[in-house]
């Protein structure tokens, strides 16, 4: 006993009423007995006329009407060559000819159901037969949907040795012809669906190939009208959302597919465009999947943040400045020049090799921010309304998804630049939201079964975002460095009953967790000051220097107790921080570290250092020099440095807190203006350093 199915458009019985000689057609959608589980109707899937119309969370800049409902095949017939009886007569006789052995007659349907017959006849009639019937052209295209809508009624024969006619017209180009076709089109593909449920992934790989598309000559049908972005993106997600919400268990080949058909890294930053919009498109009508496509992007666009920083680490200055030529010379073109990409590609092959070589590393590079760039923006846009009220359930519920995707993917990964500020941005916007990033990364820091090199990453999340965190309150920044100071201590209590001298490899969560409070200090000062002398103008930074000032209780004992423990810190964590920390605390009467630094430079750190160089094992390697510490130092890594994505950047400005320049901070500083040094800075796109090296070292 067959299930019920879609109700056939009115179109289709209007063509049976109007042809005398027509059979009257079986229902489209028959039931399968493939392994997808129950079909549900039309009706069961909510595809009612206004649904079909109006797709859940419509975009308001796109109101393209599109009704599945409404084919008015009586008309095709009327324009049409031939009848609609003689065009299925015809597809029968072909497919029992394939089926006997004989591919004339099939090869001749696979021809004209991919699209190309109809073009070709219209471009080798078009100026011989217009005058004596202009409507010719028409005829043809409209014969077209007839031969698509009589294939439709013979899907349960299109099985595997069908597989060459069923290529075909999945590899027709649907998205550029008229709404009509379009409209026939996504009916035949739920037909197909529903007889042969075995073609299901191949039906949906062939919907979710064009979320690359995106420009129109990407879709565009010689002598059909122009179709919008807009208008193809709408198709596409009726098509999906109409076979999803027939087949709900097709979701699980969906979230494959979508992962397989991201574009490669390298692909045009177009392609990544356009497949980036088309899967936050799914998202609304596919909650299943939400979670699912946000990791999708967050973990790709990882990927080319990664790329792009180690391209930006070999860049000389030279190259580095026409990277940023590039991107104002797109910016100012309004991102235009890439349609012409390929023209120039094909120019530059005749230039010199060297040449070659410096333009395709400028051009990858520029491609890369790019992406970036403009797929940050988006994503910013998208969690916005999320967030309108901060201190909601859903804020939190959804900042909740936006901390598994940082745990999971972004704290993993080192080179990590620009993706970690959705969540700064995000994660500012109430108290409770602050209160459960630094949570996460505490945890993450200091739960021992952790990698170390994890422990260490949370540790620098955590400390970056309270130094750099322009809306971290005061109370916050000192309670979180209370907390890390607790556990510093019970770190290095543990540590230094076996500790013989500085050594990262043995105690780098201490050294990690040190490092992160000296950056906490050099940006939270003010914050860590329980009390003033009168003469202390808060708005006059230098007026603090050389004053009796009180701290917070146990900030200064914390410090103390742990840069003069035996595990020396100070010649472990990274030399400009420590360098800029020693500065502060003494100007502000903290404490004197100089003679600790002195002492430091005399000390070696080989000789208490672990693993292969410690016993010569390492000493194969010829870059290898016992007198370079470097490479026993920590890195200046903090990963929420100034922001330099041109575009995006608007979400994340108001956010961080610049490095404050202290006027007669350095008695040796020649009256340079650092604030406006680091402004500058900050507006350069390219940048090999972290903005921390370049702030830092602005007072040495």
């Amino acid at each position: 006993m067959r299930s019920a199915a879609p109700p056939l458009p009115r179109a289709v019985n209007a063509t049976a009423t109007a042809t005398a000689t027509a059979t009257p057609l079986k229902p489209i959608l028959k039931s399968s007995s493939s392994i997808l589980g129950t079909r549900r109707t039309s009706d069961d899937a909510g595809l009612d006329d206004d649904t079909m119309s109006n797709p859940q969370n419509p975009r308001k800049r796109q109101r393209v009407e599109f009704d599945l409902s409404n084919i008015e095949i009586h008309e095709i017939h009327e324009i049409g060559a031939r009848s609609f009886e003689e065009i299925k007569q015809e597809i029968k006789k072909a497919l029992d000819r394939h089926d006997q052995g004989d591919d004339e007659d099939y090869d001749m349907l696979k021809d004209t159901l991919s699209g190309k017959q109809s073009s070709r006849q219209d471009d080798e009639e078009s100026d011989e037969d217009e005058d004596d019937d202009p409507s010719l052209p028409a005829k043809r295209r409209q014969e077209l949907n007839i031969y698509l809508l009589s294939l439709a009624s013979f899907s349960p024969r299109l099985g595997r040795a069908c597989d060459g006619l069923v290529k075909s017209v999945l590899r027709c180009q649907w998205l550029g012809r008229d709404e009509l076709f379009a409209k026939i089109y996504i009916q035949f593909l739920a037909a197909l669906a529903s007889a042969q449920g075995a073609r299901l992934t191949q039906i949906l790989s062939a919907v979710v190939e064009r979320f690359t598309d995106s420009r129109p000559s990407d879709w565009a049908v010689p002598n059909y009208p122009s179709v919008s972005r807009e208008a193809v993106q709408q198709r596409l997600h009726v098509a999906l959302r109409y076979i999803l919400q027939l087949f709900p268990a097709a979701k699980p080949v969906l979230e494959h597919l979508i992962h397989t058909k991201y574009p490669y890294h390298d692909d045009p930053k177009r392609m990544h465009l356009a497949y980036v919009a088309n899967l936050l498109e799914l998202r609304k009508y596919c909650p299943d999947l939400r979670t699912e496509i946000i990791d999708l992007i967050i973990s790709r666009l990882i990927k080319i943040d990664v790329e792009m920083q180690m391209d930006l680490e070999h860049l000389d200055d030279r190259l580095a400045a026409m990277v940023a030529m590039a991107l104002q010379s797109s910016r100012e073109n309004g991102n235009q020049d890439e349609e012409d990409s390929d023209e120039s590609d094909a120019e530059s092959v005749d230039s010199d090799e060297s040449e070659e070589t410096e333009y395709s590393r400028v051009k990858t590079v520029k491609e890369n921010i790019e992406k970036m760039d403009f797929i940050l923006d988006t994503l910013f846009d998208v969690y916005t309304p999320s967030f309108a009220d901060p201190q909601s359930d859903d804020a939190l519920e959804t900042f909740e998804d936006m901390l598994s995707q940082f745990s999971n993917l972004i704290l993993p990964t080192i080179k990590s630049r620009h993706t970690q500020f959705l969540i700064f941005h995000f994660g500012q916007q109430s108290e409770r939201l602050i209160d459960a990033f630094c949570g996460t990364c505490i945890n993450i820091a200091f739960e021992s079964q952790r990698p170390m090199a994890l422990q260490q990453a949370a540790s620098s999340y955590l400390a970056s975002f309270v130094a750099r965190g322009a809306h971290v309150p005061g109370h916050i920044v000192v309670k979180i460095f209370e907390v890390l100071g607790f556990h510093l201590d019970q770190m290095r209590t543990v540590y230094e009953t076996s500790c013989r001298g500085p050594d990262v490899r043995r105690y780098g969560p201490f050294y990690a967790l040190m490092q992160a409070l000296l950056y906490i200090f050099c940006f939270r000062w003010q914050d860590l000051i329980k009390s003033v002398p009168d003469d202390v103008d808060k708005d006059d930074l230098s007026s603090y220097l050389d004053q009796e000032l009180e701290w917070e209780a146990e900030i200064q004992g914390i410090m103390r107790r742990n840069i003069y423990s035996k595990l020396n810190p100070l010649k472990v964590c990274a030399p400009v921080i420590v360098e800029e920390f020693a500065l502060l605390a003494y100007r502000f009467n903290f404490m004197y570290v100089y003679p600790r630094i002195e002492a430091n430079k005399r000390l070696r750190l080989s000789q208490f250092s672990s693993g292969a160089y410690s016993s010569g094992g390492g000493l194969r390697d010829a870059s290898f020099d016992m007198n370079d510490d470097s490479w026993q130092q920590l890195g200046a890594f903090f990963p929420f440095d100034p922001y330099q994505l041109p575009v995006s950047k608007r979400w994340v400005e108001q956010d961080y807190l610049r490095w404050k320049h202290i006027p007669g901070l350095n008695p040796d500083e020649q009256g340079e203006d650092s604030d406006d040094e680091e402004q500058d800075d900050e507006e350069e796109v390219v940048d090999e350093d972290t903005a921390t090296d370049d702030e830092a070292g602005q007072d040495e």
